[in-house]
């Protein structure tokens, strides 16, 4: 530091600071007006309510109607499996000459097949279940991501 007196200036500025600034006018009308006229522009949410009470009758109705979805459902987990095998397939191909970063990706993609496999068991209860069918893709796209991070050159890594 150059200057020898810069605490003593800093302490000084810094107590220039902490005095408070009162405005020139008082502000209290101005805001509590337009808080009041928000309030009173503000749509009654009356219309809201019953749109959304429509919207869950009409959901309500297509999902009793729904019966020939759940075969649909169970037809997406099997298509799902197997792109998501044509994917591991392709990717141990590729990666198959170079050597793993660590010795337990293959417990790790165990224990990742291991809940694929509850979950889909749990879209055979439930095969319209839309988090399920989510978690399911989610832990597909894990085991993907595992064997690429695993595969990759160190220099390719952050």
């Amino acid at each position: 530091m150059s200057n020898p007196d810069f605490e003593q200036q800093l302490k000084k500025q810094i107590d220039q600071l902490s005095q408070s600034t009162a405005p020139n006018r008082d502000l209290w009308p101005g805001i509590e007006m337009a808080i009041s006229r928000e309030q009173s522009t503000k749509p009654r949410p009356y219309w809201a309510i019953a749109a959304g009470v429509a919207m869950l009758c009409g959901v309500g109705w297509m999902t009793l109607q729904m019966d020939p979805t759940v075969s649909a459902n169970k037809n997406l987990v099997v298509v799902l499996s197997a792109q998501h095998q044509q994917q591991m397939q392709a990717l141990m191909v590729s990666y198959q000459d170079q050597p793993a970063l660590t010795d337990n990706w293959q417990q790790q993609l165990q224990q990742l097949d291991e809940a694929a496999l509850a979950i889909k068991k749990a879209l055979q209860q439930e095969p319209q279940n839309v988090a399920l069918l989510k978690m399911l893709q989610q832990v597909h796209q894990q085991q993907i991501d595992l064997i690429e991070k695993v595969h990759s050159p160190k220099w390719q890594q952050i």
